[in-house]
């Protein structure tokens, strides 16, 4: 298996964005006057769209105190929390060193665009992938319908698109496009929790993805010429 296109996950995966996140979700809810849900389980959502995380956050409240908690949490993410969220070690590297090699680069992300376009300015690496999506554009994670519409941008068939990210949700996502996927064992969720999803390696850090794909690459060389 050869790839062309890398999607990659953006919270937990390129960006060390969990504090940030958790800290704005309880703080969203203390803001509504309701009871925040504990850090582990605020954490567990990074990576679905909002709407998806509220309904796993708060599974009684209605469609209006949803909206309300999403709004102080929007509130609070893109203007009032200063937690620091820097890009992971070697992520800026990384993605210059695969893009020189000639692969395409997107981002398939739960975050919503105004949060991505905001992340994308602040870190200068807009310049580096030739697609986004959203999930307040698109369906959310699990749904393959991201990674779909960024494959039908490239033109890329799913036998040549890898997704790259650090939840049982990116790997989800990945088995319903029926792309392979690379789970990344430093973000969110858990090592055993993202091998039980089947992914083709789970790699230690970012810098390792590289040296991955030539393995894989120098494989399939192999299997052409025998």
């Amino acid at each position: 298996m050869s790839f062309a296109l890398l999607c990659f996950d953006w919270d937990g995966t390129l960006m060390d964005s969990q504090a940030r996140i958790v800290n704005c979700l309880l703080a969203a809810f203390a803001d509504a006057g309701q009871p925040p849900p504990s850090r582990a389980a605020a954490a567990d959502i990074i990576g679905l769209g909002l709407d998806e995380a509220m309904a796993r956050l708060w599974p009684t409240a209605d469609a209006a105190q949803r909206r309300l908690v999403a709004g102080y949490y929007r509130q609070r993410f893109l203007f009032a929390d200063e937690t620091p969220a820097p890009l992971f070690t070697g992520a800026r590297e990384t993605l210059e060193q695969l893009r020189a090699q000639g692969y395409l680069l997107a981002v398939a992300t739960g975050k919503s665009r105004r949060g991505l376009d905001l992340s994308l300015a602040q870190t200068g690496l807009a310049g580096l992938f030739q697609a986004t999506r959203c999930a307040d554009e698109t369906a959310s994670k699990p749904d393959p319908l991201m990674l779909l519409e960024l494959m039908d941008a490239l033109d890329v068939e799913p036998a040549q698109t890898l997704m790259i990210g650090d939840t049982e949700y990116d790997l989800h996502m990945a088995a319903n496009a029926r792309v392979g996927a690379l789970a990344v064992c430093y973000g969110v969720h858990s090592p055993e929790r993202l091998l039980a999803c089947g992914p083709l390696a789970c790699v230690q850090s970012l810098a390792a993805i590289p040296d991955w794909l030539a393995t894989r690459s120098h494989v399939a060389d192999q299997r052409l010429c025998t």
